[in-house]
């Protein structure tokens, strides 16, 4: 049953599809008119490709709007200065809870294609796919057709001890559950049920953090361009050219996670937020997460001493969180077993210091790399 604060966003965002709905019946009916002069929902570091040279008037180029930063980062990667790309989900704002206001739904609907994550990340998002039937906006799920993990909050099997979840653990990416219950069914769904109550995002049981994984990026990067191919074909060589070289530079992220990855001390960190499952899977490494998969899930007191338990165990020295939330929990932790705190970043948003440091998604992959690689070298 909701409580009146989910009724409250439920029937904001109800009256925002309608509202979109309306406009895109609208503007189908219209002319297809692409482009806006301006992006100011485009991050300061922007990045280059290779169409970059190209000069196209802003009336011939694609209006994309994408729904946070990662979807940016890879579409403008691709586009260059063939399309104006821009941001809903402003900086600094955590994803997870974010709900497009009518002004949003009506960016949307002016819009020629609409890129977001899928896979549970964006709540809103089908409303609006559902809307845009008929209508001239092209959506693109970019994690289609991708291996989804299911999420930690969904999973069975709390039951296992702590050593045989260990034992098996690789085969997910993430311990089951946050550090293995080996308490009731009935003691674990109280607590379940407050955490989700005051989470405040679901993502239907799905881990859509698909794009902290170098190799599952270059997937979404692939079904993100042959989608604008299909929308613009006379631009469609430049995309793959671009696609090309950025994929190039995926490919040798991936390489030093690799090679930096492969022979550390240990295999396993402890984190605040449950994202980083298929970077974990891909290394061979696995993710202990405090709480779920939403950033801003509050642990139980139990949850909580199973951490400590965990982390005194396996003589964990550092726990980690992340940007646009608080670290008040990492913190508890840490201090309780004497450890330190840093940061391994989902990359769900640059943060003023990032774009200061003109940081994009390479960038901060590579300060995750070094953090990981630190860390489970202690």
């Amino acid at each position: 049953m909701m409580n009146s604060k989910s009724k409250s966003k439920f029937k904001i965002r109800h009256l925002a599809v309608l509202s979109l709905t309306a406009m895109l019946i609208v503007s189908g009916c219209g002319n297809n008119t692409a482009g806006n002069a301006a992006s100011t929902g485009s991050p300061a570091n922007a990045p280059s490709s290779a169409a970059a040279a190209t000069t196209v008037p802003a009336a011939d180029k694609l209006n994309i709007k994408v729904s946070f930063y990662p979807m940016y980062e890879f579409t403008k990667n691709i586009t260059g200065e063939l399309a104006d790309v821009e941001v809903l989900i402003p900086a600094g704002t955590e994803p997870h809870d974010w709900e497009p206001t009518a002004k949003d739904m009506a960016e949307i609907s002016d819009a020629d294609v609409l890129v977001y994550n899928g896979a549970g990340m964006e709540g809103w998002a089908q409303q609006v796919v559902d809307g845009a039937s008929g209508s001239k906006l092209i959506t693109i799920e970019a994690s289609k057709g991708l291996e989804i993990m299911e999420g930690t909050e969904e999973e069975e099997g709390h039951d296992h001890d702590h050593e045989h979840e260990h034992e098996h653990a690789h085969e997910e990416g993430t311990v089951s559950g946050e550090a293995g219950h080996d308490h009731e069914h009935d003691h674990e769904d109280e607590h379940g049920e407050e955490a989700h109550a005051g989470d405040g995002h679901d993502h239907g049981g799905l881990d859509p953090h698909v794009w902290l994984a170098p190799a599952m990026a270059i997937q979404e990067v692939r079904t993100i361009e042959a989608a604008l191919s299909a929308a613009s074909p006379e631009n469609a060589a430049a995309f793959k050219m671009n696609s090309e070289a950025y994929i190039a530079k995926l490919q040798q992220l991936d390489q030093e996670f690799k090679d930096g990855l492969k022979d550390t001390k240990r295999r396993d960190f402890i984190t605040q937020h449950a994202a980083f499952g298929y970077l974990a899977r891909e290394y061979g490494l696995t993710q202990v997460p405090i709480a779920g998969l939403s950033p801003e899930q509050e642990p139980s007191a139990a949850q909580m001493a199973e951490i400590v338990e965990f982390a005194k165990a396996n003589n964990v020295k550092t726990i980690f969180f992340e940007t646009l939330v608080s670290s008040s929990v990492a913190d508890t932790i840490a201090q309780e077993i004497g450890a330190k705190t840093a940061v391994l970043n989902p990359i769900e948003g640059l943060t003023e210091e990032d774009t200061r440091n003109n940081l994009d998604y390479l960038g901060v992959m590579r300060q995750n790399l070094e953090a990981l690689s630190a860390a489970l070298n202690e």
